[in-house]
């Protein structure tokens, strides 16, 4: 024991000289690193600026990191406790100043000349420890194939948002392959354990194995490299690197190797993988050659990322076993590393919630030291699992926001949870010990303006008013205060970024007919109009990048929405047997696929062509790289053998449009015109039998699509405007006094806002405000009129179209406070109409009406289509 202990003392203190003899290398001093780094990041992102800027290094305040930002004659003055901080002061700096907006989906970067002068000094005191990025997933979906080019554009990004904890697990295959080998493995069983590319991360979380490998000697070298310098360059920024630990996964050849050790068998969807049993003697033996390979390759930080079950059930509930596995992993680490924190998901927990009860969380989190281990409650925007762990049973941990799962395309992002929630979290006593936030999303996504709010929180101790920092960020996005584009982000506040919206466009979903569907949970025509905002703000800015992007982006969400409409034209004509109906259904459902291909063909972030080209070029071979790209298209597709998972990493891209749902759809829809014509039941096994291996063989292709964007965004987006606009966004048919007004209610029902009961449209019974009196016992929508208006005639217009009445009452004020009954309908037994009920009284000034729904002879929810006034 004593042995082991100081060969474990005499490893850590290599490895802490050897990491302090680089940093006295690099630089001459840790102030002069620092600003060093910030400066060399300003030079890449802002290239002949540096001599407007001034770095300077100050102590942090209480321990907390912190940024400054003043004038000083013609400088802009930035300080910070390290690299980071100062990064971060920049890009405050150059959101709030300069109107400048630095993404991965389209930046704007027109500084003003001369550079804004601060009249005062800014100072921001971060609160979080931890801000932390990336989630395992998203080295599968987003970062598979990236270069250093690449990684080297996103750590300046990290920087710029004041992340200090990002996921490092680039490079994990050549640790694997050494401690393999030290195990005496033979070649061809470790690459039976190491998984392709894009699988490589499910690997790291023990969920499989070797699926989509082998992969070449060429990549695990290069990405050993790769590795070494996103770790460098990350240190010099201030961060502290992720990397990975033992979790008790081996590779399966293990049993032949050590037939006397314990072994237990792990499911998840269609792979089964081997964890080695705590107890045994070859856990720790493992564990110590990990850490010692990874330690040699990449260094430490000392915090290591270990998730033995991320979506598996344990091989025992037993709490002494679950205690003995955690004290394992975590003995794993501190054995070679006593400064270790495990950094744990916490997902397993919400995912595997039947098994996960209190006591075995607390067994399993109770056998690990208090400050050595970090907790990340990843779906907090939706479902947070501290609230059901009592805070993790005191563990430090981090309030995440996931967002996106598979890298699929869509808008989305919970901003109202991330603006309120997290505040409220912070102020709770039964929180525990939140320490941080972070950001685990599954791939980059398509949402620039989640990250901006999320990552400035950490800055912020109170919510912002979301309206004006929306309104802000519009101006900073595209660098010009615009009315039709500030319209447009309204919207998109109110739609899509109002929640966490899981929308899956019928274009990229299973084909079938028959069913309904395919609508998002927000007003699908308030997102057409921001898209109308943005096409009549294009001539303005349709020399923004960032504006580009967004255009293209909102454009494609309202477009994939209406297919949901061409789709159910075409299920509606197929059950009806009209095929000469069916095949026009058809026509239009494929034109519009080939339409937005020729929208998003316009973008680079868009791409199939560069995603493949990207996993093309890491072979040395013509063999290797038609693995890679058979990786590269699998993922997207299929994705194991199926069909759990079919589909998960949809990606609406040109190329996948064109290339594989298009012609998924066109070899579905022919296949049904033909039974119709033969007056034949269709065969729907026999098909998708068919289809199936179609789509097997769709990744052993090598059809080649464009890498770079081609045609015009404004234009295309202009044009599809044009042709959809009446559409998707169809005129009122409803106008009155109340038309578009502000509203409130006493509660209201997902996805049924207070808005949709004044929109100017009462011949669409999707669209109505909806409540519930075992909700909400109050049950009232009021609307201001903004000023006092003569009213003589309101018109109740409730949900209709089956046999249903409502009761109400409406009531009329000038101030609010004061409210004079106009018509008391509580007994009504009239069915409702799209006309409504007509109510007339004597007229008077009025502002605000209120109207409370008494009753419904239907059932318990209360539902206002349409109430105009007149």
């Amino acid at each position: 024991m004593i042995d082991r202990t100081a060969k474990a003392l005499v490893f850590c203190g290599l490895v802490l000289l050897s990491a302090l003899c680089a940093k006295v290398e690099a630089a001459p001093s840790a102030e002069s690193a620092a600003t060093n780094a910030a400066r060399a990041l300003l030079h890449r992102l802002l290239p002949g600026h540096e001599e407007s800027f001034c770095f300077e290094q100050i102590p942090p305040e209480d321990g907390k990191d912190l940024f400054e930002i003043e004038s000083r004659g013609d400088l802009i003055v930035i300080r910070g406790n390290s690299g980071l901080s100062m990064a971060m002061g920049v890009n405050w700096y150059l959101k709030q100043y300069c109107n400048c907006h630095v993404s991965w989906c389209g930046s704007q970067l027109e500084l003003p000349d001369p550079l804004p002068r601060l009249t005062s000094k800014v100072r921001r005191v971060c609160w979080a420890r931890y801000r932390y990025f990336l989630n395992y997933c998203c080295f599968g979906y987003s970062l598979a194939w990236w270069n250093w080019a690449q990684w080297e554009r996103l750590i300046d990004w990290m920087a710029l948002n004041g992340i200090n904890a990002p996921l490092s697990v680039t490079g994990q295959e050549a640790v694997w392959q050494a401690v393999c080998q030290k195990l005496g493995l033979a070649d061809e069983e470790i690459a039976a354990f190491l998984a392709g590319p894009p699988y490589l991360p499910f690997g790291w979380m023990g969920c499989l194995d070797g699926w989509g490998g082998p992969l070449p000697q060429a990549w695990i070298d290069r990405h050993a490299v790769l590795e070494k310098k996103i770790v460098a360059r990350q240190r010099a920024l201030g961060m502290t690197p992720v990397l990975q630990g033992f979790t008790g996964h081996v590779p399966a050849a293990i049993a032949h190797k050590h037939p006397d050790a314990l072994l237990h068998r792990i499911h998840w969807i269609e792979w089964q993988t081997c964890l080695l049993d705590p107890l045994d003697p070859l856990f720790a033996k493992v564990a110590r050659l990990f850490m010692e390979e990874q330690a040699r390759h990449f260094g430490t930080d000392h915090l290591y990322a270990a998730d033995t079950f991320i979506e598996m059930t344990p091989p025992s509930g037993e709490t002494d076993y679950l205690a003995n596995l955690s004290r394992a992993i975590y003995s794993g680490m501190s054995r070679s590393d006593p400064a270790a924190v495990w950094v744990l998901q916490g997902w397993t927990f919400f995912n595997q919630r039947r098994f996960w009860s209190q006591e075995r969380i607390e067994a399993f989190l109770g056998a690990i030291p208090g400050d050595r281990m970090v907790v990340l409650d990843l779906f907090c925007e939706t479902n947070p699992m501290w609230k059901k762990t009592d805070a993790f049973c005191g563990k430090p941990w981090v309030w995440c926001n996931v967002q996106n799962f598979g890298c699929n395309v869509h808008m989305t992002g919970a901003l109202n949870r991330i603006n309120e929630d997290l505040h409220a979290a912070r102020r709770d006593p039964g929180a525990g010990r939140l320490e941080g936030l972070g950001f685990v999303n599954e791939g980059l996504g398509y949402n620039p303006v989640v990250y901006d709010l999320m990552f400035e929180m950490a800055w912020r101790d109170e919510p912002v008013d979301l309206e004006q920092w929306i309104e802000d960020f519009a101006l900073y996005r595209y660098g010009a205060d615009n009315d039709d584009a500030r319209n447009a982000w309204r919207r998109l506040l109110a739609t899509v970024y109002s929640g966490t919206h899981r929308f899956r466009s019928k274009i990229v979903g299973a084909t079938h007919v028959g069913h309904g569907g395919g609508f998002p949970g927000y007003d699908p025509i308030a997102l057409a109009e921001a898209w109308g905002c943005l096409v009549a703000a294009a001539d303005a800015l349709g020399g923004s990048d960032a504006f580009c992007f967004d255009l293209v982006n909102v454009a494609r969400q309202v477009l994939s929405i209406h297919a949901a409409r061409l789709h159910g034209a075409l299920s509606a004509a197929y059950r009806a047997r009209d095929q000469e109906v069916f095949e026009k259904a058809s026509a239009d459902f494929v034109q519009l696929i080939e339409e937005m291909d020729a929208l998003l063909a316009t973008r680079e972030e868009f791409l199939l062509g560069r995603w493949l080209d990207d996993a093309r070029r890491w072979g040395t071979s013509d063999a290797e790289r038609n693995r890679f790209e058979w990786n590269a298209r699998r993922v997207l597709t299929l994705w194991g053998e199926g069909p759990a998972i079919d589909d998960y990493a949809w990606k609406e891209w040109s190329g996948m449009l064109s290339g594989f749902y298009l012609k998924r759809w066109d070899r579905y829809l022919d296949a049904l015109a033909a039974a119709m014509r033969e007056d034949e039941p269709f065969d729907a096994e026999t098909f998708n039998r068919a289809l199936r291996q179609w789509m097997a063989d769709w990744s052993d292709e090598r059809s080649t699509f464009p890498a770079e964007p081609r045609g015009s965004s404004v234009a295309v987006a202009k044009k599809l405007w044009k042709k959809y606009r009446a559409e998707v966004a169809p005129a009122p048919d409803a106008v009155s006094l109340t038309t578009g007004k502000p509203v409130t209610c006493s509660f209201a029902l997902q996805p049924y806002p207070a808005s949709l009961a004044n929109d100017g449209r009462r011949d669409n019974t999707d669209r109505y405000w909806a409540t519930d009196v075992r909700q909400d016992a109050d049950a009232w929508w009021q609307v201001d009129l903004e000023e006092p208006v003569e009213v003589g005639t309101i018109v109740v217009v409730g949900y209709y179209g089956d046999e249903r009445s409502y009761g109400f009452v409406v009531e009329t004020s000038l101030d609010r406070r004061t409210w004079e009954t106009a018509v008391d309908q509580r007994g009504n037994e009239e069915l409702s109409t799209i006309e409504g009920y007509t109510c007339t009284f004597e007229t008077r000034a009025v502002r605000y009406i209120r109207v409370t729904m008494t009753t419904n002879s239907a059932n318990t929810g209360r539902h206002l289509v349409e109430v105009m006034a007149f």
